[in-house]
């Protein structure tokens, strides 16, 4: 079964205080061992990586070399391909067709970008994401899924600015599982600057973790927002946000939100 991470109760809560963690280390004695080990890595990834990216690439290099499925935030095979179906379909429910050329941020090992390669027509997929590491894993699953035809691009960046890519071309961008783990300097950035990459019809779905009470992260990896803080960041780079209410009821534990640069549709006629 799965736990309903969006109940009013849940989304009250600040999982940075002592508290919750005490709370937490009670009810899940379990799990004690692999925070204080996640924690102890935190602790030296930051004194040794004092940006962002930096962090967040050697926070990847250590997770991937243990299992790059688990490095996405899926710790078993079945679950890493559920969540690359659920990205996949909700997108293909909601605009996506084989002609668009899609910018999937934060690619990852290919956890959803191989059935957006298999779909899209060939040379439309473009991956970015901040590890090499795990996009020598991202050639991997291509070579396994044989979508070496497709031809996709997959590419390092080390910030959000997207200023190596050509304006007004992409119909779709698309992150998931990127906000959930960045700061506000990098949310802002990446909004800054992605209304110049996309289509004047054109739009950019971005998962985050949800908290309708205070604003927090935990250790420098996750970071819990508000909507409207999200929603308010959108429309000051002049962007038209619209929080996605039917990706709620799939079984996944992060929002979503959809901004463009012209106004958006209502959010059924996406459907069919």
């Amino acid at each position: 079964m799965t736990q309903d991470t969006k109940s009013p109760k849940r989304l009250q809560r600040d999982r940075s205080t002592l508290t919750h963690k005490v709370g937490y280390a009670l009810t899940h004695p379990g799990r004690v061992a692999p925070y204080l080990r996640r924690a102890s890595r935190d602790t030296w990834l930051r004194l040794k990586h004092p940006d962002h990216v930096g962090y967040y690439r050697a926070v990847m290099a250590s997770d991937t070399r243990r299992n790059p499925e688990a490095a996405v935030g899926s710790q078993t095979h079945e679950r890493w391909l559920a969540l690359g179906q659920m990205q996949f379909d909700y997108l293909v429910e909601h605009g996506l067709r084989p002609e668009h050329r899609m910018l999937d941020i934060g690619c990852g090992n290919l956890r959803g970008g191989w059935r957006f390669i298999d779909y899209l027509d060939t040379g439309n997929y473009y991956g970015i994401d901040i590890s090499p590491d795990i996009l020598i894993a991202a050639k991997k699953t291509l070579v396994e899924r044989g979508l070496q035809d497709k031809l996709p691009h997959l590419t390092i960046t080390g910030d959000l600015t997207l200023d190596f890519l050509p304006g007004d071309h992409f119909d779709v961008v698309h992150a998931h599982s990127v906000f959930s783990h960045s700061p506000p300097t990098v949310i802002a950035q990446c909004l800054a600057h992605v209304s110049r990459v996309l289509t004047d019809k054109g739009f950019f779905d971005f998962t985050f973790d949800r908290t309708e009470g205070t604003e927090h992260q935990v250790l420098r990896e996750d970071f819990y927002y508000r909507t409207e803080t999200l929603l308010a960041m959108a429309r000051k780079y002049g962007l038209h946000g619209s929080f996605m209410d039917d990706w709620e009821k799939r079984p996944h534990g992060q929002s979503k939100i959809r901004v463009s640069r012209a106004p958006l549709p209502a959010l059924d006629q996406y459907d069919g």
